[in-house]
C-alpha cells in the first residue's frame, strides 16, 4: 500500500499518512482546519512487513483503508514526580 505522510506546522510532532498524495478530502473539516498547514514529508510503501518507528503498520494500513487516513500523535510526555529529601519531610 502506498502511503504519503505529512506533519503539521502548527501541532509539534504531529503527523497524518494519507492513501492519496494531496488528497486531504478524507479528513474531517474540524480536523483539518485544527492541523494548521500540512507539510508533505515522505512517500512509503506499507506492507505488514515493514516496521514503523512509532506506529503498528497493521493499525496504520487498516485506518487508510477504511478512512483514508491515520493520525499519528504527539508521544504524551509524563513528568517525572517531584523529589523531597528526607530532611525536608521531618
Amino acid at each position: 500500500m502506498q502511503c504519503f505522510i505529512y506533519k503539521s506546522l502548527k501541532k509539534d510532532q504531529l503527523y497524518i499518512y494519507l492513501g492519496k498524495k494531496d488528497d486531504f478530502s478524507s479528513l474531517p473539516d474540524d480536523l483539518f482546519k485544527s492541523l494548521g498547514r500540512l507539510q508533505f514529508v515522505m512517500e512509503l510503501q506499507l506492507s505488514p512487513e515493514r516496521k514503523l518507528a512509532k506506529e503498528d503498520v497493521n493499525k496504520v494500513m487498516s485506518l487508510i483503508e477504511t478512512k483514508g487516513f491515520y493520525i499519528q500523535l504527539p508521544p504524551i510526555i509524563t513528568p517525572a514526580p517531584l523529589r523531597v529529601a528526607n530532611s525536608q519531610l521531618h
